[in-house]
C-alpha cells in the first residue's frame, strides 16, 4: 500500500551524531518535527535549531515567513510590504528520499553573523562575511540578518574601510546577495557607498573579482532610478567602461558590458544618442570585434545578448528620421533633395540658370527627378511623406550619392538611357528598400529581453546601415536588369530583393564584403532555382496518392518525434533567471531523467555546459506532474509589468504545475526552439499531444525524406522476387579479434 501523499520518508543528519530515518508528515507543524528530532539527540532548546537542505544551496526549510518589522535607519526603511506579512512555504517541497541536517536557526545564525562581522579580530570579520555571503542566498537568513539593521554593518564596512582583498569581495558578494532579494530598496544607498563602489571600478590596482562585483551592483542600481542613473553615468565614464573591455578577462569584460547596456537602456532618447556618438568617436566597434567577437574564448549567451542589445540599440537610433515625414516647407531638406539631383546629373547643370525662365528651369528640374525615380516629379518632396520609412530613405539615398559618387552616377545615367518601360526607379527603389531593411532589422522594436541573435559583420563596420543599403541598392539594380522588369514588375522586383537578402543574412556573413559577394552571388536565376524546388516539393506532396501515404507514414514518424523530444530532454538544456527588474547573471540547468521518471533541476556556474545528473539537487518526479502552462498562464509572466518589452518572455515563458500544492517550476527558454522541444517532451510526459509548431516543421521534413525514397524512380531496375541468398558461413573465424588476450 503507497504512503500518504502528505507523508515523506527523510533522513536528518548532524554532526556527530548518527542520522535519523524518519516519516516527515506535512501536516505537523515544523516545530512539532524539531522538538522531535532535537529529543531523540536528547537536545534543548529546539526552537533555536532549523532544517536545512545538505546539498545545492542549502535553504532552510520553513513553513512560514513573515517579513519582521522595519529596522530605524535607512537601511530598513524600505524593506518591501513591511506592513504586510510576506508568506513562503518550501517544506511541502520535501520529497522523498530527502537528506536534511539539523543547523542552528536562521535567526541564531544571524545574531552570530551580525556579532561576527563587527569584531576587531579580522580572521573572524573575514570568517562571518564569507559565511554571510554563502547563507544570503536564503531568503530566510537574508530577512532575520536585514530585520537586525545588518546591512548598516555592511554600508560601514565598504565606506569606512580601506581593504581591497579578501574581506572586500566577501562583503560585496554578501551585499549582492542581501539586495537580490528586493527586501530593500536600491534608491536608501548612501551617496559615500555608492561612490566607494564606483572608485572600485575606476581604480586599476584592484582585484578582479572586486571590479566584477562592484560592476555587477552598479549595473543592478542603475535601472531603479533616475538619480542613481545619473550619479553612476557621472562618475563611471565611458571611457573606464571601454578601458574594461580591452581585458583578456572575459568575465570583467561581461560585466562591463552588462552595465554599459544598462545605461543605454536607462538613459533617455537624447542620453542614448549622445552615448552611441561618443562610443562611435571611441570606436567601440573595433575594440567589440578584436577582443570579444575574436577572442581565443568562445563568445557565451550573456555576451551575445548584450552584443545583440548593443546593435539593436544602434539600429534604432535609425527610428526618429524613420518615422519623421519630410516636410514640403522645410528649407533645408528642400536644398537636400535638390543636391541629389545635381550630384546625378551635375554636367547637364552647368548651362547658366539665367538663360533659362522661371517654367523652363522648373520643367527641367521635373525632368531630371523623374529621371532619379521619383513618382511625383512636379514634387518629389510628396514621395517622402510616407513614414516609415520617413527621411531615413532620403538620408540613405544622399550618403550613396556622396560617399560612392560613381556607382551613384552610373545607377541614375544607365536607367536614364533605357526605354522609359524598362529603366530602374532610383528614388521609388531607395524609398521601398529602406523600408525592407527597417523590416528585416527591426529597427524601431524594443529590445528582446533574451535574444542573442546579433550580426558579426555590424561590428566590422561604421555606419553599417548606409553601407548596407549602398549594396543592396546596386542589388536592386542589378536583380532589376536580369529579370529585364518593367515598372508594372517593381513589386516582384523587391520581393526577389528581399528574398536575396534574407537568405543571405541567415548564413550570418562576417563582414560586408563577404555579405556582398554572397548577395550578388544569388542571382534572379538562383532564386528561382530555390523556389521553383521549394513550389515542385509542395505540389508533390499535395497528390491524391501522395497525401494517402502521408497518412499512414504520420504514425511512425510522430513517434520519432517524441522519442527525439524525449532524448532531448534527458541532455537537458540551461537557462536562465530572468525576474521583472532586470536580465539576471543566474543560470540553472535542467534534464530528464534516463528512464523518463524524474525531471532533476539545480543551480550552475557560468561556463558549465553539461553538468552531471547528480549534480542537480533538485527533484520532480513526473507523476506529481499536473499540466504545463505556457505564455500568459504562466504564473512568472503574470508577475512581470506588462508591455512591449516583454513580449518575447511571454512567447519562451512555459511552466510545470506539480505536487497536490499545485507548486510551479518556471521557466523561460533561451530560444524559440528549446520553447519547441521543451514544451512538447512535457506533454509527451503528460501523455498529451505535441502542440508546437516545430512539430509540424519536424513532421514535414521526415514524411518529404521518407516519401522521396519511397517514390524513388525505380525504371530499368529490377526487383528480385525473392530475397538474395544468405551467404555459407566462412569455414574458420580466425579474422575476429580476441578481446580476451587484450594487455593487461
Amino acid at each position: 500500500m503507497p504512503p500518504p501523499k502528505d507523508v515523506v520518508k527523510i533522513a536528518i543528519q548532524m554532526v556527530g551524531a548518527i542520522p535519523q530515518l524518519i516519516e516527515l508528515q506535512q501536516t505537523k507543524p515544523l516545530a512539532a518535527v524539531l522538538k522531535d528530532v532535537c529529543d531523540a539527540w536528547s537536545l534543548p532548546n529546539a526552537e533555536q535549531y532549523a532544517l536545512q537542505y545538505t546539498d545545492g544551496r542549502q535553504t532552510y526549510i520553513t513553513e512560514s515567513v513573515r517579513i519582521p518589522p522595519s529596522p530605524p535607519g535607512p537601511a530598513g526603511a524600505a524593506l518591501t510590504g513591511s506592513s504586510v506579512p510576506f508568506s513562503l512555504q518550501n517544506r511541502r517541497e520535501i520529497k522523498n528520499g530527502s537528506i536534511l541536517r539539523l543547523t542552528t536557526s536562521p535567526d541564531q545564525e544571524a545574531e552570530r553573523l551580525y556579532i561576527g562581522i563587527q569584531s576587531k579580530n579580522v580572521d573572524v570579520k573575514t570568517d562571518s562575511l564569507k559565511k554571510l555571503a554563502s547563507l544570503s542566498q536564503d531568503v530566510t537568513f537574508a530577512q532575520e540578518f536585514i530585520s537586525r539593521n545588518g546591512l548598516k554593518q555592511i554600508y560601514s564596512i565598504v565606506e569606512e574601510g580601506n581593504d581591497t582583498g579578501e574581506m572586500l569581495a566577501h562583503t560585496l558578494k554578501a551585499f549582492t546577495e542581501l539586495m537580490e532579494h528586493d527586501f530593500v530598496s536600491w534608491e536608501n544607498l548612501s551617496t559615500v557607498f555608492i561612490k566607494k563602489i564606483v572608485s572600485y571600478v575606476n581604480m586599476n590596482a584592484v582585484d578582479a573579482s572586486i571590479q566584477q562585483l562592484s560592476l555587477s551592483i552598479l549595473e543592478n542600481m542603475v535601472p531603479t532610478s533616475r538619480l542613481l542613473f545619473e550619479l553612476v553615468k557621472k562618475e563611471v565614464t565611458l571611457d573606464r567602461l571601454l578601458a574594461h573591455l580591452q581585458v583578456t578577462n572575459a568575465q570583467l569584460q561581461l560585466k562591463a558590458m552588462a552595465l554599459l547596456i544598462a545605461l543605454l537602456l536607462t538613459a533617455t532618447d537624447a542620453e542614448r544618442r549622445d552615448m552611441m556618438d561618443y562610443l562611435r568617436q571611441k570606436n567601440i566597434r573595433h575594440f567589440i570585434h578584436k577582443n570579444i567577437i575574436h577572442s581565443s574564448e568562445p563568445l557565451g549567451d550573456e555576451m551575445a545578448h548584450y552584443l545583440y542589445v548593443l546593435q539593436s540599440v544602434s539600429l534604432n537610433l535609425c527610428e526618429h528620421r524613420m518615422r519623421t515625414s519630410m516636410d514640403p516647407y522645410s528649407q533645408e531638406q528642400r536644398e537636400l533633395l535638390q543636391s541629389l539631383r545635381q550630384t546625378a546629373f551635375e554636367s547637364e547643370s552647368e548651362a547658366p540658370a539665367s538663360n533659362f525662365s522661371t517654367e523652363r528651369r522648373r520643367s527641367l528640374c521635373a525632368k531630371e527627378f523623374r529621371k532619379l525615380g521619383f513618382m511625383n516629379n512636379s514634387n518629389p518632396a510628396e514621395d517622402l511623406r510616407r513614414a516609415p520609412p520617413g527621411l531615413l530613405a532620403l538620408d540613405n539615398m544622399l550618403y550613396f550619392s556622396r560617399n560612392t559618387p560613381n556607382a551613384y552616377s552610373r545607377f541614375v545615367l544607365e536607367n536614364s538611357s533605357r526605354e522609359d518601360k524598362h529603366e530602374c526607379p532610383f528614388a521609388r527603389s531607395s524609398i521601398q528598400l529602406t523600408l525592407i531593411l527597417c523590416e528585416i532589422l527591426h529597427i524601431g522594436e524594443p529590445c528582446s529581453e533574451t535574444a542573442q541573435a546579433f550580426y558579426p559583420m555590424f561590428f566590422g563596420q561604421d555606419h553599417f546601415f548606409e553601407e548596407l543599403f549602398c549594396i543592396c541598392i546596386q542589388l536592386v539594380n542589378k536583380t532589376w536588369k536580369e529579370m529585364r522588369a518593367t515598372q508594372e514588375d517593381f513589386d516582384k522586383v523587391m520581393q526577389v530583393v528581399r528574398d536575396q537578402i534574407t537568405r543571405t543574412l541567415a548564413l550570418k556573413p562576417t563582414s560586408l564584403e563577404l555579405f556582398k559577394t554572397r548577395v550578388n552571388a544569388l542571382n534572379y536565376s538562383e532564386i528561382l532555382k530555390l523556389r521553383q524546388t521549394e513550389r515542385l516539393h509542395q505540389e508533390e506532396t499535395l497528390a491524391v496518392p501522395v497525401l494517402e501515404l502521408r497518412e499512414r507514414l504520420k504514425p511512425e514518424l510522430m513517434e520519432l518525434i517524441r522519442q527525439q523530444r524525449l532524448l532531448h530532454l534527458c541532455e537537458g538544456t540551461l537557462f536562465r533567471k530572468i525576474s521583472s527588474r532586470r536580465r539576471q547573471d543566474k543560470l540553472w540547468y535542467c534534464r530528464l531523467s534516463p528512464n523518463h521518471k524524474v525531471l532533476h533541476y539545480g543551480d550552475v556556474e557560468e561556463g558549465v555546459s553539461s553538468p552531471p545528473i547528480e549534480s542537480l539537487t533538485e527533484k520532480i518526479p513526473v507523476a506529481d506532474m499536473k499540466m504545463l502552462l505556457v505564455g500568459k498562464e504562466c504564473p512568472h509572466t503574470k508577475e512581470k509589468s506588462s508591455g512591449k518589452q516583454n513580449k518575447d518572455v511571454l512567447e519562451l515563458a512555459f511552466s510545470i504545475v506539480h505536487d497536490v500544492e499545485e507548486y510551479c517550476l518556471n521557466f523561460v527558454a533561451p530560444t524559440r526552439y528549446e520553447f519547441c522541444l521543451w514544451t512538447d517532451g512535457l506533454n509527451v510526459l503528460l501523455g498529451k499531444e505535441m502542440t508546437s509548431e516545430r512539430t509540424q516543421t519536424d513532421l514535414d521534413v521526415l514524411l518529404s525524406m521518407e516519401l522521396k525514397l519511397r517514390l524513388l524512380d525505380l525504371e530499368n531496375i529490377s526487383i528480385p522476387d525473392t530475397p538474395p541468398p544468405i551467404p555459407k558461413p566462412p569455414s574458420n573465424l580466425n579474422f575476429c579479434y580476441d578481446f580476451s588476450h587484450a594487455e593487461q
